[in-house]
């Protein structure tokens, strides 16, 4: 981006003097000082620390101007253009509005309870090898994330390639009428944030909200293998298209399969070519099919989004393959965990050829409610000593599916830590991998096995 601080202070309604913006040119944007560059306007947010503590941080990485509430009009600081607005998350949110109206690129939407990050990627991929686009970067998908998202964009930007989540009734609903978007993409519905929902048609219910901003030409675009989206899309005026493994689709997939790098299927639209995409499972095409359904939409030549498909680079720790310092193959997905996407790559792992054992290292799923106990023992299912090994479970969670696989799997194959256990987890881990096993990874952020990939990777000689 690049604008003026008096149009920033129009564009947010200013509630002071029109003296104080100077005529300097902001570049970007950052609501951590520690991350500002040189040339950006600060946002000073309030949370759990109050950003307007940290102004002299922002002013030494290079901050060029401010926003600051109006309430803390008694410490504003010197020899800094500042721009006072009522409520800053909310200047932020109109100044995203405002820049993505000066732009004007097309909005695509994507949400889901399962692989809205991928899908995200992969349709960012497809639509790159016609038009510019900017896309959401790693997860900032809220309230916050998507206006910085929208301010990202660099002033030829034709495209908008727009994430979003979301844990409460709302959220989608005030997301999608601040980005009004051209596609909407619901990629699944699952068991996220059940805590705070109850059910999944409740789920279903907030997901639909990407719609509400839609606008009226718009395309819907979404998985119609889940009778829950098929009954609430029958409500929706704009024109849909749908995706999925169901010959009725718009888009159906067929003949899958995969490896550990790659998969590949074939399609209902496209029949005589074979897509390839560099991630394992099966699960994952239903996200390749929603991105090539985008790319059928705005036009994409098939081939050239065959290629993209193929090539396309995926979000970090999102089932990564990597390899750890003993030679182990490693399957790294730390960044989130609910029982849809667990059990699913469960799956995708236990096919998998290894000349060793597979281990499977599981960290609890969070937000889960009073379901949690039966969610996780719901993993039970995709766990067989046949093919997994041995179970490492980290977390209080993790307990209750301890004590199903204690019935399932031989004695001393199944091992338990509580959530400060970790350390000792990590070291009867490091002593039982061997170069020719391969382990995953999987877990809710908050429980952190990215240190027990930290580990794996680490010398072991240090």
């Amino acid at each position: 981006m690049k604008m003026q601080v008096a149009e920033i202070a129009k564009a947010v309604q200013a509630v002071n003097a029109e003296q104080a913006w100077p005529d300097v040119n902001v570049t970007g944007v950052a609501f951590d000082s520690r991350k500002l560059q040189a040339g950006d306007l600060f946002i000073p947010l309030m949370g759990a620390n109050d950003g307007h503590q940290y102004i002299q941080s922002a002013i030494e990485h290079g901050a060029v101007a401010t926003l600051w509430a109006s309430d803390h009009a008694d410490n504003v600081p010197e020899n800094l253009p500042v721009i006072m607005v009522a409520d800053t998350l909310t200047a932020l949110q109109q100044l995203g509005q405002y820049y993505l109206q000066k732009i004007n690129p097309k909005v695509v939407a994507v949400t889901g309870s399962n692989g809205k990050t991928t899908t995200k990627d992969m349709i960012a991929s497809v639509l790159s090898t016609q038009f510019n686009v900017t896309k959401t970067h790693a997860n900032f998908n809220n309230q916050i994330g998507v206006p910085i998202t929208l301010l990202s964009m660099e002033p030829n930007t034709e495209v908008v390639v727009v994430e979003m989540g979301m844990d409460h009734f709302g959220e989608l609903d005030f997301l999608s009428r601040l980005v009004q978007p051209d596609v909407a993409v619901i990629t699944m519905i699952g068991e996220a944030h059940i805590e705070f929902f109850g059910t999944r048609d409740r789920i279903a219910d907030a997901k639909m909200e990407i719609v509400h901003g839609l606008k009226e030409d718009g395309t819907f675009i979404f998985n119609g293998d889940e009778p829950l989206l098929q009954e609430r899309a029958e409500k929706v005026s704009q024109h849909q298209r749908t995706f999925g493994l169901d010959a009725a689709n718009t888009l159906a997939g067929s003949e899958i399969t995969t490896s550990r790098s790659q998969t590949r299927f074939k399609t209902s639209l496209w029949p005589d070519s074979t897509y390839t995409i560099p991630m394992m499972g099966a699960y994952n095409v239903n996200n390749a099919l929603a991105a090539l359904l985008v790319a059928d939409t705005f036009h994409i030549r098939p081939a050239a989004a065959q290629q993209a498909i193929a090539s396309f680079v995926p979000t970090e720790n999102r089932t990564e393959w990597l390899t750890g310092n003993r030679g182990e193959a490693i399957l790294s997905d730390v960044y989130n965990s609910n029982p849809t996407a667990a059990r699913r790559v469960l799956a995708a792992f236990s096919a998998v050829p290894t000349k060793g054992q597979r281990i499977a290292v599981l960290g609890d799923m969070l937000e889960l409610g009073d379901q949690s106990d039966a969610l996780h023992m719901s993993l039970a299912s995709e766990l067989d000593p046949a093919t997994i090994t041995s179970v490492y479970l980290n977390g209080e969670h993790m307990h209750a599916l301890a004590e199903v696989l204690q019935e399932k799997y031989p004695a001393g194959t199944v091992h338990y830590y509580p959530t400060d256990q970790q350390p000792q987890l990590i070291e009867a881990l490091i002593a039982t991998v061997s170069a020719d096993d391969q382990v995953l990874l999987k877990g809710s952020h908050g429980i952190h096995l990215e240190k027990v990939l930290t580990a794996l990777e680490a010398d072991p000689e240090k």
